[in-house]
């Protein structure tokens, strides 16, 4: 489940989530890969060299307040790194 705080990852991202993840994400899709991240030097200086993506998906979250909602997530992930960053982007209930 997310929120996971690694000991790579800066304090400033993990304060960004104000959610968790209830279920799995579904309709997966890449937004953009390799050079057309604008982050990427970002996501390399944090987590180290991999070949970065960006994503978005549909999942079931978890607000602070305790109310499940679906939203749009966005995240970046990189093969042996995992998945960082995760950003709710729209509600779609």
């Amino acid at each position: 489940m997310y929120p996971v705080r690694t000991r790579n990852q800066a304090p400033e991202l993990s304060a960004k989530m104000d959610f968790e993840l209830v279920g799995d994400i579904t309709n997966i899709e890449t937004i953009a890969t390799g050079g057309c991240i604008r982050e990427l030097p970002r996501l390399r200086r944090l987590f180290g060299k991999g070949r970065w993506r960006k994503m978005k998906g549909i999942a079931r979250i978890r607000l602070r307040d305790g109310r499940v909602r679906v939203a749009e997530l966005h995240w970046y992930e990189a093969h042996g790194i995992g998945k960082k960053d995760f950003k709710r982007k729209k509600y779609v209930d």
